[in-house]
């Protein structure tokens, strides 16, 4: 069974406005509503993939309510702890439109979260403890200030050291210290993009050759599998078996990169539990997050299915 963990969900509202002008009425002209969060993201796609799964993490108030109503509706299933303070975060996207052209630039206003208690995240835990030897859990996403740590980038460090030692494969999603600091239980597998690999290296790395090295630094570092995604040019993946694969994106016309990164997870996970391949597993991940990013909605099987039909773009 595969596990997500989205910290603090939210719903996104994503707005396209003509010629926006600020300090005045702007109106849409076109908008949705979808339920947001890395961990959810992955969730949603394995579950268009056929792949059973449970998304874990906090909700609260009506957009809580609503964020489960939506996950459930696409046949997610759900086991959020529900938080008495406050309401889950609503995520403003706004893109501007200039004339009849594509969507020239975008803002984002994230909202704070509820307030998440002690209590909160010691149900958490007991949600975590009925997890089973050979069960894969995601870790994704950013921790948010209301979380009451005193080191909130030790988070997933500890949720991995309290369930050390009982077979659970642990994929981590993260960046900078939140990353780093997971490195030490050995996470399974790894996916930071490249210019959130660079950062932690300090470098500038924009091809798949300048990525090879340093996502085999950060496997020497403590991670089995290091999943790296570089846009079009596609991935790297410096594997548990000492090889590294490699391959470019399908090609397709770019829509929305948001949530490609997080589908490219979900099908890698999905691609390595049911062929315990390296390759068909990176194959899978690129194809559906190509699948989203050229999509205005996330990677659905049938389309995963079309981009992976003939593609043979994996080395190694």
């Amino acid at each position: 069974m595969i596990y997500t963990v989205t910290v603090n969900p939210s719903l996104d509202y994503i707005v396209d406005v003509c010629n926006f002008r600020p300090g005045t009425i702007n109106r849409t002209s076109a908008e949705k509503i979808t339920a947001g969060g890395k961990g959810i993201n992955v969730s949603i796609v394995l579950g268009n993939l056929g792949i059973e799964n449970r998304a874990l993490g906090f909700t609260a108030g009506f957009t809580g309510s609503e964020i489960e109503r939506r996950l459930q509706e696409q046949g997610v299933k759900t086991q959020f702890i529900h938080v008495a303070q406050g309401f889950s975060r609503i995520n403003v996207k706004m893109r501007s439109v200039t004339g009849t052209t594509s969507p020239d630039s975008e803002t984002e206003i994230n909202g704070r979260g509820p307030e998440i208690t002690q209590k909160d995240i010691d149900a958490l835990y007991a949600v975590l403890d009925t997890l089973q030897e050979d069960d894969t859990l995601v870790l994704a996403g950013s921790i948010p200030s209301t979380l009451p740590l005193k080191d909130g980038q030790g988070f997933y460090s500890e949720i991995m050291a309290h369930l050390h030692g009982r077979g659970i494969r642990v994929a981590v999603d993260a960046t900078g210290e939140l990353l780093k600091k997971s490195l030490a239980y050995k996470p399974f597998l790894v996916k930071p993009n490249n210019l959130e690999l660079g950062e932690i290296f300090g470098v500038t790395l924009k091809t798949r050759e300048e990525v090879i090295p340093y996502a085999e630094k950060l496997r020497d570092m403590g991670a089995q599998n290091v999943l790296a995604s570089i846009a079009e040019q596609g991935a790297v993946l410096a594997a548990s078996d000492g090889h590294i694969y490699q391959g470019p994106a399908p090609h397709g016309s770019l829509v929305n990169s948001v949530g490609a990164g997080d589908s490219m997870m979900a099908g890698f996970i999905a691609g390595y539990q049911q062929t315990g391949s390296f390759k068909e597993a990176l194959a899978l991940g690129l194809c559906a997050g190509t699948a989203s990013a050229c999509s205005d909605h996330l990677a659905d099987r049938k389309t995963v299915q079309q981009y992976l039909e003939g593609y043979t773009g994996i080395q190694g």
